[in-house]
Parts: C-alpha cells; structure tokens; sequence
C-alpha cells in the first residue's frame, strides 16, 4: 500500500505537526506585533534611534513573553499528562479486570467484533498494559510527553524570525519610505505564514492568506493612526 502524504498516522507525527504549526504562529504574531509597534513610532517620530530602542524593546518583550506564556501553559498541559498517566497506572493495580474489559469496549465501539476486539486487547495487554490503555483511552504516550522548555525556546525562536523582516525593513529604508515598505513586507510575509500554516493544517489556503493579511493591515492602520496623531499633536 502507497504511504500518504502528510498523513498523521502516529502521535509522533501528529505532535510534529503541532509544532510546526506553533512555529508558524509564533512567526505570525513576531510580524504583526513587531511590524504594528514599528509603523506606528514610524508615524509618529523620524527619529531612527527612538525608532531602534522601540523596536528592539518590543522584540525583546514579545520574545519573551511567548517564550513565558509557552512555557506556563505546556507545563500545565505536561503536569495533566503525567496525573493522567499516574491514575492510569493506579488503575491498572488496584482493578486489572474492570480495565481489561474496559479497553475491549473501546476497541468494540470502534468497530470491531467483540471476539476481535478482546484478541486485540489481549495482545496489546501481553505487550504493554499502560502504553495500550494510554493510547486508546487517553490519546497520550508516556514516551512523548510535551516539554515545555522546547516549547518556549520554539516559540521565542519563531518570534524571533518573524519580528526581524518588519525590524530590518523599517531600519533600513529610506525614511519617505519606512511606513510603506513596512507595511508591504509584513503582508507579504503574513500571507506567507499563512499559506503555510493552511497547507501543513490541511485547510483552504486562500482564505487563511485573506484572514492573516487583512487581520494585519487591520492592526497596521491602527498603531499608523495613533502614530500619526500623537504625531501631529507633537
């Protein structure tokens, strides 16, 4: 039988997946955060150095701050897992039978015979008791558990990338220039990220380009107006 392509047929794949989705939106939320603060000093000042420190403080907050948010909820998420897990194993010691039959069941409802069903979960039970109630009941692998410092070191790393094209852009250009090659480098780069993430998730890649892009501009035109009035009020 051919393999599939981008099919998820295991949890590690499935747990790839999610990652490089996270890696995408952190990417996402590195543009539009970054690229919004900066049009909107841009709008408000000429001054390259208050332009610097404002950019490299809002990199430097933004970073750290999905490094934090990632790291706090994973740990959460890693601390329901390894409870999940512990119940689980308790479980199996204090009532093996009533877990028994309760696997046979899982594997019934998904459409086996019942005679299949208790061979399959014999089988899965002679080879590994927890790893085969985890997996079935649970949708979880004692051996993948999330880790939260990777998750935090992928987020303040794909926010990194992300924050750098409206930050070199706006630093670079020519001052009559700074606002509009923002902007349109940071679109494109958004409708970029999110052609990606609809085609590693699978969903309608022009809508997902439609939806990023106009959520940025939505965001660029409101920090370009607030720049622009403190601006004038200056």
């Amino acid at each position: 039988m051919a393999q599939h392509d981008f099919e998820p047929h295991d949890l590690a794949f499935a747990s790839k997946l999610n990652w490089l989705r996270a890696g995408v939106l952190g990417a996402n939320d590195g543009i539009v955060s970054v690229a919004a603060l900066l049009v909107g000093v841009a709008a408000a000042t000429t001054d390259s150095v208050a332009i610097l420190i404002a950019g490299i403080a809002s990199v430097a907050a933004g970073a750290t701050s999905m490094a934090l948010g990632e790291y706090v909820s994973v740990s959460s998420q890693r601390d329901s897992e390894r409870a999940l897990i512990n119940k689980e194993r308790r479980e199996l010691e204090e009532m093996p039978d009533e877990e028994f039959e309760e696997l046979v069941l899982i594997y019934q409802a998904k459409g086996l015979t019942p005679k299949t069903a208790r061979a399959v979960a014999t089988e899965l039970t002679e080879h590994d008791v927890l790893r085969a109630h985890l997996e079935a009941e649970l949708h979880i692998s004692e051996d993948q558990l999330t880790n939260p410092w990777h998750a935090a070191m992928s987020s303040a790393i794909s926010f990194l990338v992300g924050a750098a094209l409206p930050l070199a852009t706006v630093l670079l250009s020519p001052v009559e220039w700074r606002i509009p090659a923002t902007v349109v480098a940071s679109l494109v780069a958004l409708a970029i990220t999110g052609g990606v993430g609809a085609y590693i998730g699978g969903s309608p890649i022009p809508r997902s380009i439609a939806r990023v892009t106009l959520g940025g501009a939505v965001a660029l035109a409101i920090t370009y107006g607030i720049g622009t009035a403190f601006g004038v009020a200056a």
